[in-house]
């Protein structure tokens, strides 16, 4: 307290406009991850193939989530700083751009999931049992990739514009609603069938639909801006323009990040199903406990952008020095929390006693894992995105992970047949990689930029 009251009147103000952005988001942030959590705990009780089957399954959730960070990362980009100069008919346009490429995009991946489910499985595995059991789920769960499109990009304007709150209540509604509905469809509940892992997919699937229509009725209620179709779809040439050249970097960084982790996932899943097991639960705990440190860098990216769009350089500057203490000092709390539980919350699940052995592994490497996992989120999708520079991390990424991290992954398992542990020891480096040259572009101060302008 001694401490809050020796801070500037200025910088008490960037801190609780701070925390009027981290709690929202770090509680959907939570709830989303606590219904990941349910998901792998309930599907626990049906049995480790199930468990292990949508764990693989939703790597093409974990693809399109990179696709929707990348998407969502140039709409935060640009819709923040035109935020902070109260350009609101640029919001409009630029969250429809955001919105035609979304759909395009979800609308193959959704095809794809729902004509050919046995198909994308055997991508992340041989195991015929696998493969049926996870093919079943996709054949439903696709179904909602398209609605997730339209919901993930309103919702990303809505923190743009500092309306986390609303943001969180409509994701949570649909969460809420989705643990709920995943109970009475796995364990047969208010009279409903079992349907195990099919039971999983529909229960999202309804969610999705409640939580676009819950996105609708905002959007028409015109809190942000009043719905114009000829701006909303209207054609805007250097709004295009502008969206392309900080998206686009952004959008294949996170599709280029999110399909090397789920390379991982192809390279563990083809040494046995234990260690799919194990890294399907180590995962979910991991992003479990690290919503704080994820939400310090979406509320980051807001603030700054909206900074940089008023051009206030030295504040942004400094707030960034604020955020970057803040991230360490949660993500290092976050270290020893993981350290704490590891063992107590790997006997809560019915694994092999391999599979156990390897999860207990897993968490030990996760608690210094997160750090570097916090940081450098921070600065290449918070930090640096507030200024439009998103092509710094496309190229930290491409190198870091494309030419270090899946050859050697690959190169360990199949060439060198290394112990399990050690493959992904190996695999769980490529944060440290990017370290030294992340903090020298930090450092530099080159992402300090406004990339507003007036549009006709």
């Amino acid at each position: 307290m001694n401490t809050y009251r020796k801070l500037t009147p200025e910088k008490r103000l960037f801190y609780r406009s701070l925390l009027s952005l981290v709690i929202p988001i770090t509680i959907q942030n939570l709830i989303t991850n606590a219904v990941n959590s349910a998901d792998v705990l309930m599907l626990n009780y049906v049995g480790q193939s199930s468990m292990s089957a949508v764990s693989l399954a939703n790597q093409y959730q974990f693809i399109l989530g990179g696709f929707f960070f990348g998407i969502t990362s140039g709409t935060t980009m640009l819709c923040s700083q035109y935020w902070g100069k109260k350009d609101m008919n640029s919001i409009q346009a630029v969250f429809g751009i955001a919105l035609k490429i979304a759909l395009a995009f979800t609308l193959i991946i959704s095809l794809a999931a729902v004509s050919f489910p046995s198909l994308l499985m055997r991508i992340f595995t041989p195991d015929a049992e696998l493969i049926a059991i996870g093919a079943s789920y996709l054949r439903v769960i696709g179904i909602s990739y398209v609605l997730t499109g339209f919901s993930q990009t309103y919702l990303s304007v809505l923190k743009s514009v500092e309306r986390a709150a609303t943001s969180t209540m409509i994701s949570c509604t649909a969460l809420f609603l989705n643990v709920f509905l995943n109970a009475v469809f796995i364990f047969g509940l208010l009279g409903a069938p079992k349907l195990g892992v099919i039971g999983v997919a529909l229960a999202t699937l309804i969610a999705r639909i409640v939580e676009i229509l819950l996105c609708f009725i905002d959007l028409f209620k015109g809190r942000i801006f009043k719905p114009d179709f000829s701006v909303l779809f209207g054609r805007h040439r250097l709004l295009f323009q502008d969206f392309l050249k900080y998206s686009i970097p952004a959008l294949l960084n996170d599709c280029i990040w999110t399909f090397a982790f789920s390379t991982y996932s192809i390279i563990l899943g083809h040494m046995n199903s234990d260690m799919v097991a194990a890294s399907s639960v180590a995962t979910t705990i991991r992003d479990l406990l690290t919503v704080v440190c994820y939400g310090l860098g979406s509320a980051g990216t807001v603030l700054l952008g909206k900074s940089l769009g008023e051009q206030r350089m030295d504040k942004a500057k400094e707030d960034a020095s604020s955020l970057c203490r803040s991230t360490f000092a949660v993500s290092a709390l976050t270290a020893l929390v993981i350290i704490i539980v590891r063992k107590p919350v790997a006997g809560i699940f019915d694994l092999t006693p391999q599979a156990q052995d390897y999860l207990n592994f897993m968490l030990l490497v996760s608690s210094y894992y997160v750090i570097g996992q916090a940081m450098n989120t921070l600065t290449i999708a918070g930090i640096f995105r507030a200024g439009g520079n998103s092509r710094f991390g496309l190229i930290c990424d491409i190198i870091v992970m494309w030419v270090i991290s899946v050859p050697l992954g690959f190169i360990c398992a199949f060439v060198l047949h290394l112990p399990p542990k050690v493959v992904y020891f190996i695999l769980c480096l490529d944060e440290f990689w990017k370290i030294p040259v992340v903090w020298k572009y930090y450092r530099s101060g080159k992402w300090l930029n406004n990339i507003t302008r007036e549009y006709e």
